[in-house]
């Protein structure tokens, strides 16, 4: 159970995950709920290139793991009428991975390269010249003997997208002529997202279990189906029709550990920890990732953003802090005592 806990949460998604998330993405930016602001200004953007005939410009697409910054990237494919080809920064090793990509992209073709600040520096430097002009330039031979070879490349869109925006080098960025930053969701979009898919996995569930999944749901439609899936398990077993009302949502948030706020172990461990051994704070992240025997990535990309949005924790220059919002939670929940609100204030 303390594993399917934590795998709700932290993004580590199994194959099934993959295969019913593929299944819930929007083909079409109709289709697509939430980010109203960044969903208008795509549209324009694809109608412009469409009645150029040109490929859409380069773009780049940031914000916490979840939000939809693949499933935009397979819409924009759809909506230019484009094949898509998906990688990611990780699995480009070697430039010459990274050439035999481009040279068999078509005109308009879109490159998907998720976490692409995680691209090697020589494959980042391979990238600059095929964004801008199209083209690439690799040396054969070695020595005396060594060339240069030019080659041109079939205009496409290269789609980026990143998790931590600040660590992407400056030239690769200045090479990208869209930029989107994608927020936490609403919580009345998410539950729209959750009835859509609810319909595509033919379970019926009520307004007010969406709205109760959505509260928890942390922001992010990625969470927000995983948790319908789940909820989904917990009726079919619990329930004659198999259909989700709020008791059975209720029952299988608390079986899973996840309180009204989307809080779950990790959440907690963490506020515990940082109440409990550095009182309340301020605590480094890597200090605190140690404590936890969590990697820090997993604090930075997915557990803190969250933590930071709803008020529960502030980011100083001296390190993490606890909050009173997140204070009172831990005392509502009894995991802090009586008299850690006076101790808090004091050593603040």
């Amino acid at each position: 159970m303390d594993d399917e806990r934590k795998k709700i949460i932290v993004n580590n998604e199994t194959e099934e995950d993959r295969v019913y998330s593929l299944s819930l993405r929007p083909q079409y930016l109709d289709e697509f709920i939430g980010q109203p602001e960044l969903v208008n200004s795509l549209k324009v953007s694809i109608q412009a290139a469409k009645q150029r005939q040109e490929p859409l410009e380069h773009m780049l697409f940031s914000g916490p793991p979840g939000l939809g910054k693949t499933s935009l990237a397979n819409v924009v494919s759809h909506e230019m009428d484009a094949r898509i080809t998906v990688t990611s920064g990780p699995a480009i090793d070697r430039a010459g991975d990274l050439i035999g990509i481009l040279t068999n992209l078509e005109y308009g073709d879109v490159l998907f390269i998720d976490e692409i600040h995680r691209l090697s520096k020589v494959v980042e430097e391979f990238l600059y010249p095929a964004m801008e002009s199209f083209k690439i330039d690799f040396v054969v031979d070695k020595g005396p003997l060594a060339k240069t070879i030019n080659f041109n490349l079939k205009p496409f869109t290269l789609i980026g997208a990143t998790t931590r925006s600040g660590l992407l080098a400056s030239p690769l960025r200045d090479r990208f002529g869209i930029f989107h930053h994608l927020e936490f969701y609403r919580a009345e979009d998410l539950s729209c997202i959750i009835q859509k898919s609810a319909e595509k996995l033919k379970v019926g569930i009520d307004h007010a279990s969406a709205e109760a999944i959505a509260r928890r749901s942390r922001g992010t439609p990625r969470i927000a189906n995983r948790l319908l899936r789940r909820v989904r398990d917990y009726a079919q077993v619990k329930t004659e029709q198999g259909d989700i009302h709020l008791p059975v949502v209720k029952f299988a948030m608390q079986s899973l550990g996840i309180d009204e706020y989307g809080l779950d172990d990790i959440d907690r461990r963490i506020l515990t920890v940082i109440l409990q051994h550095y009182k309340g704070g301020p605590v480094g992240v890597e200090a605190l990732a140690a404590t936890l025997n969590e990697e820090v990535d997993t604090i930075v990309d997915v557990v803190e953003p969250y933590l930071l949005k709803i008020g529960f924790l502030t980011r100083t220059a001296r390190g993490r802090e606890l909050t009173p919002a997140s204070l009172k939670h831990l005392r509502a929940n009894d995991l802090a005592p009586e008299n850690s609100q006076k101790e808090f204030f004091s050593s603040s």
